[in-house]
């Protein structure tokens, strides 16, 4: 696709029957004042139209740091841990009160789902999460889902909550994620900085220059649009289009359901992957691993498993069957996967052909560093 054709402004859009939205904190609490319950009934009522016209809807939504902060008379986000637990503890409550209140005023249920990566980490774990939110979806109930602070450690927590909306969408097979920001959508340079910078209409979630136009977060978020970004190549990876929006705009969910087009469209070049393959892409990578050129073609181009002699040096630290990544010479993410050995066993045999490990090993394993049904490319 060339630059023209990438900016191309698109008037319409098939947004699909399964959505999942994500309000970010810097729309909810008011810069930290509490919670803006008057923004929040008019994206309540516009959810509610959405599920009157059968599109099925999981709300992810921010808040609960803030808003607990907000309750505690916390000044400054907290650097501890145990404070930012404690805070959202408190501001869960109000958070999920406030939309139980707004969704019941049209007889709809709301359900509270807390999630953590450990939840998607474990097969049976995913798939009960799985199953419970189709459930909840099918009986007519809106999931109100969000990270479970109160427990995440720094290794485990998703990080923000646009990443949990991607992996969600993933979950649960959405067509539409919806990322409602304070800004417009992504600008191709900082607006605060120039007066140049244009608003980037559509691309294709995969596009390497989109990094290079995001900023940073705000103070009472923890993504920008960074995630953003990386949020719509997560949920590429499942099929789903996904737009970065204001959230103020008028009407800005039900305009997007009528397939009128604002803000920034990410769209997803590939096919829809099956169940066990969105699992793999969601999971959080225990170490890295970077690979030839050959074995990068190999693996883009021929679908084939990653062998030992592809891969040119081991980084961090993981045991046999977890996830890590697989990145280029570049250091650009090019799969995933499921490794057959750990760290120290994979730093011996990389390089060398697969007839070799048992002689480096002392046993004779499996051939393949990560057998291709436990790859997903990226």
């Amino acid at each position: 696709m060339n630059q023209n054709a990438a900016n191309q402004e698109m008037t319409s859009f098939e947004s699909g029957d399964t959505w999942v939205i994500k309000i970010g904190s810097s729309l909810l609490t008011n810069g930290g004042q509490g919670l803006a319950i008057d923004a929040m009934a008019l994206w309540v009522e516009q959810i509610v139209k959405l599920r009157h016209a059968g599109v099925k809807t999981v709300l992810v939504s921010s808040g609960a740091v803030a808003e607990g902060m907000n309750r505690l008379n916390m000044k400054k986000r907290p650097h501890s841990l145990a404070l930012l637990q404690a805070a959202a503890a408190v501001g869960q409550m109000g958070l999920v009160q406030a939309y139980e209140s707004l969704f019941q005023k049209f007889d709809i249920h709301t359900a509270q789902v807390l999630l953590t990566h450990a939840d998607l980490r474990s097969r049976e774990r995913y798939i009960n999460a799985r199953g419970t939110l189709k459930n909840l979806l099918d009986l007519g109930v809106i999931p109100v889902v969000n990270e479970n602070d109160t427990v995440v450690t720094d290794e485990i927590q998703f990080g923000d909550n646009d990443t949990l909306a991607a992996l969600v969408s993933n979950l649960i097979g959405a067509n539409t994620l919806l990322l409602l920001t304070d800004q417009k959508g992504l600008y191709d340079s900082d607006p605060r900085k120039s007066n140049e910078a244009a608003l980037v209409r559509q691309r294709r979630a995969n596009d390497p220059d989109l990094v290079g136009m995001a900023g940073e977060g705000g103070e009472w978020g923890r993504g920008g649009m960074v995630t953003k970004i990386k949020a719509g190549r997560i949920a590429a990876r499942g099929g789903a289009n996904t737009v970065i929006a204001h959230g103020l705009q008028e009407d800005v969910i039900s305009l997007l359901h009528k397939g009128e087009v604002m803000g920034t469209l990410l769209m997803a070049d590939k096919a829809v992957l099956a169940s066990r393959k969105q699992w793999l892409a969601g999971l959080a990578a225990q170490g890295r691993i970077y690979l030839d050129a050959g074995a990068v073609t190999v693996l883009r181009e021929k679908g084939r498993s990653l062998l030992p002699i592809g891969v040119k040096r081991v980084d961090g630290r993981f045991t046999r069957g977890e996830i890590v990544a697989c990145l280029d010479e570049s250091g650009m993410e090019v799969a995933r996967g499921l490794i057959n050995y750990d760290h120290e066993e994979s730093a011996a045999i990389c390089g060398r052909s697969s007839v070799d490990i048992q002689s480096i090993l002392g046993y004779a394993g499996e051939e393949e560093l990560i057998h291709r049904d436990n790859l997903v490319i990226v």
